[in-house]
């Protein structure tokens, strides 16, 4: 197997890690488009997405299932997928058949009753198929709410150079205390061992590693917990973290996917990163110079322990709708791209990290050493490791039990407003950010009208 990525599909995963602003609350869950027959009798359907993978699949599915128009649209990125998204819902028409939803988001469409249970189609059969982690993300309150389309397992990518020349050996670092230790050496080196300009992606990934629960909603959707300031594992890696700002062992004056953060990974000024298994591609495209110096390790977590947590990837999920004939489209079209094996191959050729145990286990996948661009070029970006099979084993330990908002894109959206100021000016403690955003998303919970735990 060929896997290739486009520069588009490297800029989309980006945007599909990035932190995303408030959206609008929204009421209607009917999907009021209008009816999907055309004048041949097909039945057409509409898919919101922004990922440049899925497109591919459409050719071979419409082959296979003459009597199916699929129109793939793309929403332009994550943020306005789900403006326009609520908006459709808000005013009861031009919804989407098929919605591209990041899986921390997915709880929000599933609380308010918009997005349909697929196991009506035989998708509760799949446990199996994907891998713990993105299962557990799309089976929620008894119910399967999508298909997981990619997986974004946690991983420690290192510019090996940077770190031959600290003298620390990143696969012999296993623990949050070893990491301090190694990140002193590191930044004597001139560089620092990674970034963190207030990214709460980043946060809930992090604190999920620790084996935090914060977060919970009740079975019926009307309560919500939400518990940072007394979760002892929340605590472990603010502690954690709050030491390495005060030490000067992170820079956390450049932020993510800017200009300067791309220029600081390729000249080894950022020497690693902590983040999920879709950043292949992009370091390929934002630091080319990196090629050959670049190695993947696993996370080390507080006490050394094989676990590992999420950070990014998305699911397929259907809008709700009385027309049967569109569901049944719809789960079709669906079930190719991300359960169908052929569908799939399509989409990891085309960059997406795979969600689905048979491709995680593939010799083709295992094997791969280079990453090939949009031009047909390989580079040995890695120096000839096999990063996929670190890269498996990384989504294999995911652990399932920590679970999202259900207005996680709102609680994303200000947590630098309250925590930022423990990474750009120290104006407060990280404990005191994350204490001022617990009260905000607990204000904005019982504002919603949910009853706060």
């Amino acid at each position: 197997m060929k896997f290739t990525a486009s520069k588009k599909t490297i800029a989309l995963v980006a945007a599909a890690a990035a932190m995303l602003t408030s959206v609008a609350a929204c009421g209607s869950s009917s999907n009021s488009s209008s009816s999907g027959v055309t004048e041949g009798g097909k039945t057409e359907i509409t898919v919101w997405s922004w990922d440049s993978t899925l497109p591919r699949t459409v050719k071979d599915f419409e082959k296979a299932n003459p009597d199916i128009t699929v129109k793939v649209t793309n929403a332009g990125t994550n943020k306005t997928e789900y403006t326009a998204l609520n908006n459709a819902l808000s005013a009861g028409k031009g919804a989407p058949d098929l919605v591209q939803i990041e899986y921390y988001a997915l709880p929000e469409y599933q609380v308010r009753g918009e997005i349909e249970d697929l196991s009506q189609f035989g998708a509760d059969k799949f446990s199996d198929f994907y891998t713990p982690g993105t299962w557990a993300s799309v089976k929620l309150n008894g119910g399967v709410y999508a298909l997981p389309m990619d997986s974004g397992p946690m991983a420690w990518f290192y510019n090996k150079d940077v770190f031959d020349k600290a003298g620390v050996d990143p696969t012999r670092v296993r623990t949050w205390d070893e990491f301090y230790d190694a990140a002193k050496k590191v930044r004597a080196t001139g560089s620092y061992i990674t970034s963190d300009s207030g990214d709460a992606g980043f946060f809930d990934s992090m604190t999920w590693l620790a084996g935090a629960t914060p977060f919970s909603t009740g079975s019926d959707g009307q309560s919500v917990t939400i518990n940072l300031s007394n979760d002892s594992k929340v605590k472990t890696f603010v502690d954690f973290w709050q030491k390495m700002i005060d030490d000067d062992l992170i820079d956390t004056k450049t932020a993510g996917w800017s200009d300067d953060w791309n220029k600081s990974l390729n000249d080894g000024s950022i020497a690693s990163l902590l983040t999920g298994a879709w950043m292949p591609y992009n370091l390929l495209s934002g630091a080319p110079d990196g090629e050959g110096k670049w190695r993947v390790a696993q996370m080390p977590t507080p006490d050394g322990s094989e676990t590992n947590s999420e950070n990014g990837g998305s699911s397929l999920a259907m809008v709700k709708t009385d027309d049967k004939a569109k569901a049944e489209a719809a789960y079709k079209f669906a079930e190719y791209a991300c359960h169908n094996a052929e569908g799939i191959k399509t989409r990891v050729a085309g960059g997406a990290f795979p969600a689905d145990n048979d491709t995680l286990a593939s010799d083709d996948f295992l094997n791969m050493t280079s990453l090939t661009d949009s031009d047909g070029n390989a580079h040995e970006y890695f120096g000839g490791q096999k990063f996929n099979e670190e890269l498996a084993k990384a989504a294999a330990n995911v652990s399932t039990g920590y679970k999202f908002l259900p207005f996680e894109v709102y609680a994303r959206g200000v947590y630098s407003d309250d925590a930022g100021g423990a990474y750009t000016d120290k104006s407060v403690t990280l404990a005191e950010g994350v204490q001022a955003w617990e009260k905000n998303i607990k204000d904005y919970a019982s504002q919603q009208g949910y009853t706060v735990k």
